[in-house]
This record gives C-alpha cells, structure tokens and sequence, in this order.
C-alpha cells in the first residue's frame, strides 16, 4: 500500500537509540514522504533536512504543536525519550489522531518489560509504568496501532557506554546482573521493523512485536562473546549494585528521571526478568537480529584497550 500522504516521525532528533533518526533515513531510502517532528531548529534539524525529510519544531506536549505536526499524515510512529511528561504527549498524539479520523497506522514504541506487568505487578521504574499506561491509553483509543517493545538496547549504557570504559581500562565488563539473563537488541533492527511497519502497514495493525536479540545468556557467554569480536579476553565482574551506583552510574551524569530508569534495569537485570528471547525481528523484517558479537566487532575501535 504506498502512500502519497507524510509519514509523521517523532522524536526524530533524539539520541537515546536513535530511531526515529534512523526511521526517517530508512523511510527516506524508500523513497517515501517524512515529516519529521523535532523540539528544537539545531544541526540535527538541519541532517533531516538534508536526508530529504520536511521538518517541523514543536512540542509534543503542546496539542496545538501536534495537530500541526500531525495534518496531512496518516502512518505516524511514536516515540519519545524518557521523560517525565510521556504519558501526557502520549495521550495529546493520541486524540489528535482520533479527531483526524483517517489514521492508517500509529506505532507505538514502547517497553519489553511492558509485557510483564498489570495492575497488580509493576516495577520500579517510573519510565515503564508510564510505558505500561500509554499503552493501555492507546488502546482504549481504537485507532490503528502496532505497539513495539524492545528489550535494553545494545547501544544503552550497560552494553556500550559503560562496556567500552571498563574494557578499553583493564578488559572487563562491569555491571551488576548477577546471573541473570538478557538478550539486547540492536537499535538498527529496532528501527527495520518500525520502517517495515510504516511502510506496509495493513498486516500489522494491532499486533504486538516485542523484539530481542538472537539469544538470550548471562553475562559470562556475552563477556564470550566481546572476547571473539574482540580477539581478546573480555571477563564479567558482578558488582554490587550499590557500589556500581554511586560509581560508574553516577559517573555518567545523567538526569535524574533516567538515572532511576537504568538502575531499575540493573536491579531487573539481576532478578532475571530481561531473560527473553524472540524471533520477531526476523518475523517482520525477514532477517534475523544483531547477534553481540557482529555489534561488537563492526565497532572494534570504541572498545580498544587504552595503552
């Protein structure tokens, strides 16, 4: 089903993961329509430009912003950084999509950890209770909607930020997992199946995908697997999660609103709740997910070991 109408992509200029970015410039590849929605006119405004996509400055936590943004598309995928206001532009996109009333697909990225919680069985994490409403918010809407929940991203701090500081420093991954289990996915993948939505979105209409790397293991088979992309050895350290706290987490200065969002993670992390695996990368994008080893060594540079 092609389209002759924008497809509205926000979120477009953010960092954390980088798909609506990616979105855009994989729609753009295809030769379809982007608006792209930004909060600000900066360099990043001007990259979406110059892949081809219209770009407009707004709030999306000012309804008038969105009715904007939103005039004239009819797919839009929703995606916000964590941030207290969330559930809030969620709901303000949602009713403007409702009053537009010719909305073929809304996509929804949200939370893998969404899908073990209810009412009853919550974590502590602020970031995905509000995931975990949104979604129930969009539901309750009828509108076309495909939510997708990835699992930690491999480009997140735990597998990538805080990774490539403690094995560039004496070859070590540092984290506070225990024994637990986890399967990250790879940003790229996340953001092929949201184009492969967008671009085609009939068959997906109300589904859930809930997307995970190739495997899931402990850190000891993914330290394994840093060490073959690597050529050397890479070994885990479980740390207590208080002492990684005030050290290495603390260390990335983050806010604070996400600085409780990724320590909840840990703490999940170590009571195993991230042990999931799927297939549904491959299910809509027809290859399947970045194994950590192929992420680790297409950036070998980022992980060198300091002199």
């Amino acid at each position: 089903m092609a389209t002759d109408s924008p497809i509205l992509v926000t979120g477009a200029a953010g960092r954390v993961g980088g798909i609506g970015r990616e979105v855009v410039e994989r729609l753009r590849k295809r030769g379809l329509p982007v608006r792209a929605l930004v909060h600000r006119e900066d360099e990043r405004a001007v990259e979406l430009r110059e892949a081809g996509a219209e770009v407009v400055i707004g709030d999306l936590t000012a309804p008038g912003d969105v009715v904007r943004a939103m005039q004239g598309c009819r797919r839009i995928y929703f995606g916000m950084s964590v941030s207290p206001p969330y559930l809030e532009a969620t709901v303000i996109a949602a009713a403007v999509a409702r009053e537009r009333g010719d909305i073929e697909a809304f996509v929804n990225i949200s939370q893998m950890t969404v899908s073990q919680m209810s009412l009853t069985n919550m974590t502590d994490s602020r970031q995905q209770r509000l995931h975990w409403l949104a979604e129930q918010a969009l539901n309750w809407s009828q509108l076309p909607v495909v939510h997708v929940r990835p699992t930690v991203f491999l480009e997140g701090p735990f597998f990538t930020n805080l990774a490539a500081q403690s094995i560039a420093r004496d070859d070590s991954i540092r984290l506070p997992f225990g024994s637990g289990r986890t399967s990250p996915v790879a940003a790229a993948d996340v953001a092929d199946v949201v184009t492969t939505i967008l671009a085609e979105p009939a068959p997906h209409v109300g589904k859930v995908y809930e997307l995970t790397g190739p495997k899931s293991q402990d850190m000891t088979g993914i330290a394994g697997e840093y060490s073959n992309a690597l050529g050397r050895r890479i070994t885990y350290v479980d740390v207590p999660l208080e002492q990684w706290r005030d050290t290495d987490l603390r260390n990335l200065e983050l806010p604070e609103h996400v600085f409780q969002h990724i320590l909840t993670m840990a703490r999940l992390h170590a009571a195993n709740r991230y042990d999931r695996s799927t297939r549904d990368v491959e299910v809509v994008t027809g290859h399947p997910g970045t194994s950590i080893y192929d992420f680790v060594a297409t950036r070998a540079k980022l992980f060198a070991r300091i002199p």
